[in-house]
C-alpha cells in the first residue's frame, strides 16, 4: 500500500513526504523529480521546448509506473489531477491525502520558486495562485480520501497527522 500526497505546490508535499518515508520505513518518490530525471531537463525547459501537454504526458507515464509500486510515498506535482487517468492510476493500492493551504499561505511559502513556469500568463503571482487553486480545489477534493489543512503547521505536524490516519487505515 502506498501513500499519495496531492495538493497545490507549497502545501508541504515534498517535506512531508520525506518525513513520512523516514518514519514509516518507505521510499519517497517525487513525481516531478522523476520526470526531470527522465527528460534530462527542468520542468520549465520541458514546457518551453515542448509545451504543457508534453509535460502532462510524461506525468501520466510516471503515474502509471508508480501505480505498479508498493510501500512508497508518492509526492505528486500540484497539477497531477489535470490529466485524466493520473488519479485513477495513483489510487491503485494507495491512500490519497490532500495537503491543502490557503492562497495567502501558499504565496508566502513559494513566492521565490523559479522551478515552475507560469500557469496563467499576464496575472500577478498571487492572482495566479488564487485562480489555479480555485479551479483545482474541486479536483483535489474529489481525488482525496483524506484532507489535511497545513496552514500554520510544521511539516512534522502534518506527517504526524498522516501517520495517525495511516495507522488507523492500515489496522
Amino acid at each position: 500500500m502506498n501513500i499519495v500526497l496531492i495538493g497545490y505546490r507549497g502545501t508541504g508535499k515534498s517535506a512531508v513526504g520525506k518525513i513520512l518515508a523516514a518514519s514509516l520505513g518507505m521510499q519517497c518518490i517525487g513525481m516531478d523529480a522523476e520526470i526531470v530525471k527522465r527528460a534530462g531537463m527542468s520542468i520549465p525547459k520541458i514546457v518551453e521546448k515542448y509545451g504543457w501537454q508534453k509535460f502532462r504526458d510524461l506525468e501520466f507515464e510516471e503515474a502509471l509506473e508508480l501505480s505498479r509500486a508498493d510501500n512508497i510515498v508518492i509526492d505528486t506535482g500540484g497539477g497531477v489531477m489535470e490529466t485524466p487517468g493520473n488519479i485513477e492510476a495513483l489510487e491503485t493500492n494507495s491512500c490519497i491525502f490532500w495537503l491543502k493551504a490557503s492562497a495567502d499561505e501558499i504565496v508566502s511559502r513559494i513566492q521565490g520558486d523559479t522551478e515552475r513556469p507560469s500557469l496563467t500568463p499576464g496575472k500577478t503571482f498571487t492572482e495566479e495562485v488564487k485562480e489555479v487553486l480555485e479551479r483545482r480545489t474541486p479536483k483535489y477534493k474529489s481525488a482525496a480520501q483524506y484532507e489535511i489543512d497545513t496552514d500554520g503547521l510544521a511539516p512534522e505536524q502534518v506527517a504526524d497527522r498522516i501517520i495517525e490516519i495511516w495507522n488507523e487505515h492500515s489496522a
